[in-house]
């Protein structure tokens, strides 16, 4: 392709507060429609903002991980547009001093690091949630006043795995911070992309398009993939990529146009007058600097630094918090990095998906998953039925490993003679497979050791099952 995509992300997040941006109203995900409301943030007239203080250091936290420069002073603004769900009709945002300006964050793409610049981060109030049902549309204001971070990148994205990549890595910044959950199903995160075309090493820009109506990241990629393909297929035919708003169709797997941008909107802004301008003093930002976690980007390398993991495992890991906190309260236990990594991104991510429940839902302690391990390593049980004990553990919560095992008979066979007669009726069913290992296909011996684990239920012994194996097809 001829053409360079120039993408720009706008993000915008709900922070997880106890109560609205500026009102009292409780923030709470599924509540009855309409419940949570006043007449501040319903618009109410003589109704007055006060600013939630939790919600400003959540915002100035981000920012601050997302190195950016701290305003000395910022106020917040009126942004003035009519939707249904906006009862005021203006939203306070914040315009010419925002909170925060020219940050950075750093991602891993295609194994190349990459600083993507941050534009803005800056503090607002969310909107209202529109229903659409057949005949009729609703609108639930619980939602109204809910404190929103937009964070807005420069057109630094280059591709729509870039794009992924740079939202996968921010979400995992937020949710350390522990300021958002981040979820898009519930609409605690949302993003807008930019995206235009130009011909390689030209400097203009080309015509920008907006995409909305994505609700995941893959949504996200998906959409733009098909952007680019779009706009590439009009300019090589010489033909104009028309300024608008674009909507993702998640069935059909492309856009369409929701409606043409001849000017960018103007929506008025002027400064909030129920709001001072607000200064900021050096003693809260340093103090909140230093209140900053560990940074997933610091965990990745000092996991593979302090425990040798191999890359591919410390990536998976540090994705989750919880999940990484987790791993280090395992290695405490019982210090070996490498087998607590595989059981964690195998048999314990198996279960945490197909369960739809994060690490610390699970309710298997450290202590317990070691205790499952060992009695792996020490023979006592194969992989494969350990995999059945850890599903029994996390279906009756406190129950040990060593009670299953004992309960469900499920002790490894390593008696010799029991093995040797179930390993006497392999060899028999499976002569082609004999025949096969005799002439030099070594992977017939692992098709047999796992007829033998079938038979014996997954109980036998796969150590002792090779030896035994081996010495029959020497005298065959």
């Amino acid at each position: 392709m001829n053409y360079e995509p120039v993408i720009g992300l706008e993000v915008h997040v709900q922070l997880n507060t106890k109560t609205k941006a500026f009102c009292g109203c409780a923030v709470e995900f599924g509540r009855e429609p309409n419940s949570l409301t006043c007449p501040v943030c319903l618009g109410f007239p003589g109704a007055l903002p006060v600013l939630n203080q939790t919600a400003f250091e959540y915002a100035l936290k981000v920012a601050l991980a997302l190195n950016c420069s701290i305003q000395k002073d910022t106020k917040f603004d009126r942004k003035n547009y009519f939707y249904p769900d906006l009862p005021k009709n203006y939203q306070i945002s914040q315009y010419d001093l925002p909170l925060s300006l020219n940050g950075y964050l750093e991602i891993e793409t295609q194994d190349k690091i990459k600083h993507i610049g941050i534009r803005r981060v800056h503090l607002e109030e969310d909107a209202g949630k529109l229903i659409h049902l057949k005949n009729e549309s609703l609108v639930d204001f619980n939602r109204c006043g809910t404190p929103l971070l937009e964070i807005v990148s420069e057109p630094q994205i280059n591709s729509a795995q870039e794009a992924y990549d740079y939202l996968m890595t921010l979400k995992t910044v937020i949710q350390y911070l522990e300021v958002s959950d981040c979820d898009m199903e519930k609409g605690t995160l949302r993003c807008d992309a930019n995206i235009s075309l130009r011909k390689i090493g030209q400097e203009e820009l080309g015509e920008k398009v907006e995409l909305k109506n994505m609700n995941s990241f893959k949504a996200v990629r998906d959409a733009l993939d098909f952007e680019i393909r779009r706009q590439a297929e009009l300019l090589s035919k010489n033909k104009k990529v028309v300024q608008e708003t674009r909507l993702w169709d998640d069935r059909r797997l492309q856009t369409f146009s929701m409606r043409t941008k001849e000017e960018a909107a103007d929506y008025r802004y002027f400064p909030e007058p129920d709001l001072p301008l607000f200064s900021i003093p050096d003693t809260l930002i340093e103090k909140i600097k230093n209140s900053l976690p560990e940074l997933p980007r610091s965990r990745l390398m000092r996991l593979i630094k302090d425990y040798n993991l191999p890359p591919y495992d410390a990536k998976i890991i540090i994705q989750d918090k919880g999940l990484a906190d987790y791993f280090e309260d395992c290695f405490k236990i019982y210090p070996k990095a490498k087998l607590i990594s595989n059981w964690l991104i195998g048999p314990v991510l198996a279960e945490l998906n197909s369960r739809k429940l994060e690490i610390k839902q699970l309710k298997l302690k450290p202590g317990d998953l070691i205790e499952l391990i060992e009695s792996v390593e020490e023979g006592q049980i194969s992989n494969l039925v350990a995999k059945d004990v850890l599903k029994a553990m996390l279906d009756a919560p406190g129950e040990s490993a060593s009670s299953i095992i004992k309960e469900r008979n499920l002790a490894q066979i390593s008696d010799t003679a029991k093995l040797e007669e179930i390993i006497q009726e392999v060899l028999k069913e499976n002569p082609r497979s004999v025949k096969d290992y005799l002439s030099g296909k070594e992977n017939a011996l692992m098709f047999l050791v796992g007829q033998v684990m079938k038979k014996s239920s997954g109980k036998a012994n796969p150590k002792i099952v090779q030896e035994i194996l081996k010495g029959r097809l020497k005298n065959v």
